[in-house]
């Protein structure tokens, strides 16, 4: 464990240039002390590492030292083959860029790992797209990702949902998410400058600009993807909704998203075969609507009754559509 902690530490240096014993000490969750002991014990081994004191020191690698390493093991290798998936490069324009990169990764590979490495290629295939879905058919993702990786400015035309609107934006990273892609972008100049989510299929006009942005400091990408999701997530349900479901309701309404399944999950512990009711969260009136007919007749809307009432009118309509 703690020859893997002192590689990591020397990676760390090389790539990050000066770190604090405080930073690397949260990095790798051990005391300040362990992290003096890891210095001391990498400069015993003729890594050149020197510390700069002060408020603004740390430690860090003698300038134009790099590291060489070799040995990957067979998890290593497997992992960095995992890494390329071919479908969302392809879209990006990256497809032979990556079957480049494996090639290279395989030729510096001695044989008992490439082995492996092909193994786990050949075995193992990700398909972000969920069944019967198809991915954005996103034309403009290459020119996206490239304003991405230069930091330049782009001007779009954007379908949202209250009509046509043109945006200047600061691109700061792309997301594929179940076979939709995202772009995280700020807005140009003026108001709100906080981060914000577009629909990369929805863009239908976009002019990469001569211009650079500067991102701010400290953005990532993750964190802030994944707090925007559960923020979405938790600001999308207005309003509740009372049903009663069959055995078989439930089952169906497991299949309507995360939430509903874990309310479904709940009822069959304590429901047995028969009748039960839940109180599930909903987005609207009318999306509940389109939402719970795909229930059929193994679900009645119990409240509230403005759904009830949009439950009957379109039933009515499909009777109406279907005379004995």
């Amino acid at each position: 464990m703690r020859a893997s902690r002192l590689l990591s530490i020397l990676l760390l240096l090389q790539t990050r240039g000066r770190m604090t014993a405080e930073a690397l000490a949260a990095e790798f969750e051990v005391s300040v002390r362990t992290i003096y002991r890891d210095i001391d014990q990498l400069s015993a081994a003729g890594a050149p590492v020197y510390a700069d004191r002060g408020r603004s020191g740390g430690f860090q690698l003698l300038d134009g030292y790099r590291t060489r390493l070799t040995g990957l093991t067979d998890a290593e290798a497997e992992t960095l083959f995992l890494g390329g998936l071919s479908g969302p490069a392809a879209q990006m324009g990256l497809a032979g860029a990556v079957t480049t990169m494996q090639l290279k990764l395989l030729a510096a590979l001695p044989p008992e790992r490439q082995a492996a490495a092909e193994r786990l290629a050949g075995r193992f295939h990700l398909d972000p797209v969920g069944w019967y879905q198809a991915g954005d058919e996103a034309g403009r993702l290459p020119a996206i990702a490239q304003a991405v990786w230069s930091s330049r400015r782009i001007t779009v035309r954007y379908e949202s949902w209250k009509g046509e609107v043109r945006r200047e934006l600061e691109p700061l990273g792309l997301i594929l998410k179940a076979g939709l892609w995202y772009l995280a972008a700020r807005p140009g100049e003026g108001g709100r400058r906080e981060p914000r989510t577009y629909r990369v299929a929805n863009i239908l006009d976009l002019t990469v600009g001569e211009t650079s942005f500067e991102r701010p400091a400290g953005f990532d990408l993750a964190a802030w993807w994944a707090e925007a999701s559960r923020r979405f997530e938790a600001e999308i349900f207005t309003g509740q909704a009372t049903l009663r479901l069959s055995k078989e309701g439930r089952k169906r309404l497991a299949r309507l998203g995360v939430e509903q399944a874990r309310i479904a999950a709940a009822l069959d512990a304590s429901a047995g075969d028969g009748w039960a009711e839940a109180v599930v969260p909903i987005e609207s009136v009318e999306h509940a609507a389109v939402d719970f007919l795909r229930l059929g007749a193994e679900a009645e809307v119990m409240a509230p009754e403005a759904l009830r009432a949009e439950m009957r009118r379109t039933a009515e309509r499909l009777a109406a559509l279907y005379p004995a």
